[in-house]
């Protein structure tokens, strides 16, 4: 497992931080649940974040409060969107890790709110 992900296995929510066009940082609190040397958060597909990622793959993670303040160092990363069997594992993990959260909540409310659910991996290299 990389060492950068190590300290995540046991983490709540992180902070994300995802690049604008103009290349300002923006942090959002995410859940996130590690599996061996990458990692994967999820999202909906009209939500700021997804739009910033179709732009620019780099990342940077931190562990965070629930509200998203960082509490350690940002470490950098490429995050990418995943489809097909890769999507549902990151679903069963998530759900593993957060059974009430991303198990019942999150799915039910983007489907009622008709919103794609997004499941992004998080690696320390570039993938294509």
């Amino acid at each position: 497992m990389d060492n950068r992900f190590q300290q995540f296995v046991k983490q709540r929510t992180v902070s994300l931080r995802t690049r604008k066009r103009n290349g300002t940082w923006v942090a959002t609190p995410v859940n996130i649940a590690v599996d061996n040397d990458h990692a994967y958060f999820r999202t909906y597909g009209g939500s700021g974040k997804s739009k910033r990622l179709r732009n620019f793959a780099e990342i940077e993670i931190a562990p965070s409060t629930v509200q998203g303040r960082a509490t350690g160092s940002y470490v950098s990363a490429f995050a990418r969107l995943l489809t097909g069997d890769e999507s549902r594992h990151a679903a069963t993990l998530l759900s593993r890790k957060y059974p009430f959260l991303h198990g019942v909540l999150v799915p039910l409310f983007h489907r009622m709110r008709g919103q794609t659910t997004e499941h992004y991996r998080v690696t320390t290299h570039r993938e294509s």
